[in-house]
């Protein structure tokens, strides 16, 4: 497909929107490996915004960052009996190494929760040294059988939180806070709100004790699980044998929580902000916030001066922006290549623009075209990009709200949701994991969270969803990626 072709609309095939968009703007591409993925220069400087915002997240809340190896033992893997039973259908052995056949098989890295927890057994002694509060960014690899560039590779980036601390209410504690810093990303960064909430026992992370999670809306009305939190109690540091003294003297096991986000936030972004045209990047993560375009230039260059004079003053109040000077491209392709990457306002100036002391400024949302000074167009982006910021939230957040179903009671309803415009569908629950697997069977729907408060509907509902059953909690169905 040409460059400059339309793209497939999304109510046409959203799956095929999707990859085009990936493919248009230049996020990623297919690596030689079956399942892996090449990342692009483009899609990379949104995650590495997406990474720094985060990191300084992390490291307000304590966090240390730290690097840990790409290849573990096989028996760290199999000392955790839920988490080897979890994992085993996904997991990379390395079983040769120099020519010879290991000793013992390694693994190559699906998480790090195994080899933490020997390296905290040795440099926790005591309560003192508590909480200890590690983070790394890293690859890891999970076989998986069904990929799709961004949401579900062999191999793909991510941080990995693991805590350990003196007592279950501090890590419970912490698990929530970790949620809480994930939540705030995606809303005030990637303009993405989710709903979080507890996973069911059948949905919850191999090992843990309890997993939370942020349940993002596409615009499809599937959920995009986007980031989880876990509390693991004593588990992997009963395994591991990691001993702490109390201050009362005692010898206890630590208590753990571990958390993550991966490059699946790119695909919750293309998901969340993508139209027809193309990608649509917030402001606070897009790699170049402004472009501006020469749209034809004098003999002398002036206008291209004037444009680069332009992003010098753009530049200095903090903005990302740059000048697309190439002069081997026609000014449609450049504004065409612009709009598919996502920049969120494009300034045009030509020579009558030059004469008149004006730009024309076109916001990626609707495409609507402004002549201001090019002084008020300097002046006023900061607010322009702020709003536009707030307008990406408001819209994804209408979106959620208008695509969630509440006092649902009946299975029947919630299979005719999901095959007509699905969405998020709030019903009471028993706690039974066969209404949950009859539900899944029926309706393609899953067992998204238990919503936090702040989500719960304002009538909590009395009967469980089943039919037999009262309720003991409300929970949120949807089909998923």
């Amino acid at each position: 497909m040409g460059k400059n072709k339309q793209l497939t609309s999304r109510s046409e095939d959203f799956s095929a929107w999707y990859n085009e968009i990936i493919f248009r703007a230049e996020l990623a591409d297919h690596s030689p490996v079956k399942g892996s993925m090449v990342i692009r220069p483009w899609g990379y400087a949104i995650w590495e915004n997406m990474q720094r915002a985060l990191d300084d997240m992390f490291k307000q809340t304590g966090h240390q960052n730290v690097y840990l190896p790409l290849l573990i033992p096989m028996s760290f893997i199999e000392k955790e009996k839920e988490h080897v039973e979890g994992f085993k259908p996904e997991l990379v052995v390395v079983t040769h190494a120099g020519g010879k056949e290991l000793e013992e098989a390694l693994v190559v890295r699906p998480t790090s929760e195994t080899v933490v927890m020997s390296m905290m057994g040795k440099w926790i002694q005591s309560y003192r040294d508590l909480p200890m509060k590690l983070n790394q960014w890293a690859n890891v690899m999970r076989w998986e059988l069904r990929t799709r560039l961004f949401l579900r590779t062999s191999e793909f980036l991510w941080q990995e939180g693991h805590t350990m601390h003196a007592n279950s209410e501090e890590a419970e504690e912490h698990t929530q806070t970790m949620l809480g810093v994930y939540r705030c990303f995606m809303e005030d960064w990637m303009a993405m709100p989710p709903v979080t909430g507890l996973k069911s026992e059948s949905e919850k992370f191999a090992g843990a004790i309890k997993s939370y999670s942020c349940e993002a809306m596409m615009q499809d009305n599937k959920a995009l699980q986007a980031g989880t939190s876990h509390f693991l109690g004593q588990n992997f540091s009963r395994q591991f044998d990691v001993r702490f003294q109390s201050a009362k003297g005692k010898e206890e096991y630590g208590w753990n929580t571990s958390w993550g986000v991966s490059t699946r936030l790119i695909g919750g972004l293309i998901m969340t902000h993508g139209d027809d045209m193309g990608l649509i990047l917030p402001p606070k993560i897009a790699p170049i916030q402004v472009i501006v375009i020469p749209v034809k230039d004098m003999e002398n260059g002036s206008v291209l001066e004037k444009a680069n004079s332009i992003c010098s003053q753009l530049k200095s109040q903090g903005i990302r922006a740059e000048v697309d000077g190439r002069d081997f491209i026609n000014p449609g392709s450049k504004f065409y290549e612009w709009e598919r990457k996502g920049v969120p306002i494009r300034l045009e100036i030509g020579p009558r623009d030059l004469e008149s002391g004006q730009v024309v400024l076109v916001q990626r949302i609707g495409g609507k075209k402004e002549i201001i000074p090019q002084a008020e167009a300097v002046a006023t982006m900061p607010s322009r990009l702020e709003q536009f910021q707030d307008l990406l939230l408001e819209m994804a957040m209408t979106r959620r709200e208008n695509n969630s179903h509440r006092g649902v009671t009946e299975i029947g309803e919630i299979k005719e949701i999901m095959e007509q415009s699905g969405g998020f569908v709030y019903t009471g629950w028993s706690g039974d994991p066969e209404v949950e697997q009859n539900i899944k069977e029926l309706t393609g729907a899953t067992l998204r969270c238990l919503p936090s408060e702040e989500f719960q509907s304002a009538k909590i509902p009395t009967d469980c969803i089943g039919g037999k059953e009262k309720s003991e909690m409300e929970v949120v169905w949807a089909k998923a990626y």
